[in-house]
């Protein structure tokens, strides 16, 4: 094990702009990798975003392909309710479905959507973790926080390349991701909120949450007890602020003006 760690901890590392050989050693030996990403002086986030950007654009891309080949097919999913909506209504509904049948809405919006989506949610994940351990008497740096919010999103990844073969093999889309079928039924934004943050929990997220706390315990150098505390409130924090905006569009699911479009 000793002679893996000096592998590790060579004397150019610091100064390499990306880090690829580090990826396997994250999820393969997470406690010694990570313990030489917290002691790099220098920002080694880019890869692991990079990749994450990746393929969280090719799984949009994806899930655009079988979206396109659906409405090709003359096969449009109807809002509950369609029957009941006034002829012009749902003749709105259906004008709109078909003018978002193209290259924009399909692919490049998802795409930059998801690319956009992976940067804010490192970066939240980076910020609150620093400012939590902070607060609780943590010593470590925002560089590190960052750093370790990257890494590990790792088995993120993983997750994203998983959706990817499963689509593509069964032509189908992804449904009922996570723990959503423990979502409690019935309308409102709370209902909503804690089914959105239920279809991210999954075991890849208590992967990431593993590493998270790894990587938090060798950087702040916080106990057991309050490195849990500021892992597990700033996953918490972020899952309601993703499922927050979906939640909000569920409340107003009954405009057949902006059904197509989500």
């Amino acid at each position: 094990m000793k002679a893996e760690d000096d592998l590790l901890l060579t004397p150019t590392d610091s100064d390499r702009t990306w880090h690829f050989d580090l990826v396997p050693a994250v999820l393969l030996r997470p406690r010694a990798t990570l313990a030489h990403i917290t002691a790099n002086p220098r920002p080694t986030w880019r890869t692991p975003l990079l990749l994450l950007m990746l393929v969280a654009a090719g799984n949009a891309v994806v899930a655009g392909t079988i979206k396109a080949a659906a409405a090709a097919a003359g096969e449009i999913t109807f809002p509950p309710g369609f029957e009941y909506y006034t002829p012009e209504q749902q003749a709105q509904f259906q004008q709109a479905a078909t003018a978002t049948n193209n290259t924009t809405f399909n692919y490049l919006l998802p795409a930059l959507g998801a690319v956009f989506g992976v940067i804010v949610v490192w970066f939240l994940i980076g910020w609150l973790m620093h400012l939590i351990q902070t607060l609780l008497g943590g010593r470590g740096t925002s560089r590190a926080s960052l750093n370790i919010a990257a890494w590990s999103s790792l088995p993120l990844i993983v997750r994203y390349i998983v959706q990817i073969v499963v689509m593509l093999t069964s032509d189908q889309m992804i449904a009922g991701a996570g723990l959503s079928g423990f979502a409690p039924t019935g309308e409102g934004i709370g209902n909503a909120l804690l089914g959105g943050m239920l279809s991210y929990i999954d075991i890849y997220l208590v992967w990431q949450i593993v590493l998270l706390y790894i990587g938090l315990r060798l950087s702040s150098q916080l106990p057991r007890a309050k490195g849990w505390l500021t892992v597990l409130l700033t996953v918490v924090i972020v899952l309601a602020l993703r499922a927050l905006p979906a939640a909000i569009l569920a409340q107003f699911g009954g405009l057949t003006v902006i059904q197509p479009f989500f």
